[in-house]
């Protein structure tokens, strides 16, 4: 193939994309965003301003920080790092599973096996290789801390999440790529409580690739059909970071 015809089908390859609908799935963070509880509130500090006659800022945050990725060693011993996930494994195509109704009706809802049948059953089957995102609607509580905690009197958290059953299927049965969701954590906060660990988390990370956490706007993508983008920077030795998760529509 020569090289000027790989070029023009690189060029249609671009039009045809940005002829398409992009959703960006990706919250803007700052200072006062809503974070897991462990983490101390992110910093924004202005170095110097266009009166110096340049404009910069420094920011210090966790690297599991507003939308972000989270690397395989992020959860498990001698997994990768996020440097060494492969450009091609941060693009995929992009199944979402709408449990929004489930998730205001009970905030505490576990997607289960039968869920992702009853899925199949009106989507068809999911495909191998593909980025499977739980659609909880959660991210409409974004930026209210409170909202999104979601804590009862007795000051425990209750949100949805991925039943480890589920997750199992969906990797080992379907052999999915990757997942991501709207809350925090992967594990339901019940599931959290009862199990004393975020087992559900630590299962996805041991498959040895990775998962996105607080998405948005996945009410805006179908079902089936659109590829998910994850861009994130490259630091050294990092466990994850925030990332600017974007979709585009068929």
């Amino acid at each position: 193939m020569s090289t000027v015809k790989t070029e023009n089908e690189l060029l249609k390859a671009i039009e045809v994309l940005k002829s398409r609908a992009w959703v960006d799935l990706t919250h803007t963070f700052g200072p006062d965003s809503p974070h897991f509880s462990a983490f101390e509130d992110a910093e924004f500090k202005t170095l110097f301003t266009h009166d110096d006659g340049f404009f910069a800022q420094r920011f210090n945050f966790p690297g599991q920080y507003g939308t972000h990725i989270d690397a395989p060693i992020h959860f498990v011993r001698n997994k990768r790092y996020l440097e060494e996930i492969e450009l091609k494994e941060l693009v995929l195509p992009l199944v979402v599973i709408d449990k929004s109704k489930e998730a205001e009706e009970n905030n505490d809802f576990i997607l289960s096996v039968d869920d992702i049948l009853n899925f199949e059953a009106e989507h068809g089957r999911i495909e191998t290789g593909t980025f499977v995102a739980l659609r909880t609607d959660w991210s409409n509580r974004w930026p209210n801390k409170e909202a999104f905690e979601n804590k009862d009197e007795e000051g425990n958290s209750h949100s949805p999440g991925w039943g480890i059953d589920a997750l199992k299927f969906l990797f080992e049965e379907r052999n999915i790529k990757a997942v991501g969701h709207e809350t925090f954590d992967t594990d339901a906060a019940i599931d959290v409580r009862k199990n004393g660990s975020l087992i559900g988390e630590y299962y996805v990370l041991e498959q040895d690739t990775f998962q996105v956490e607080l998405l948005t706007n996945l009410d805006k993508v179908p079902a089936k059909g659109a590829v998910i983008f994850n861009i994130s920077p490259k630091p050294e030795k990092a466990t994850g970071f925030p990332v600017r998760s974007f979709a585009i529509l068929p």
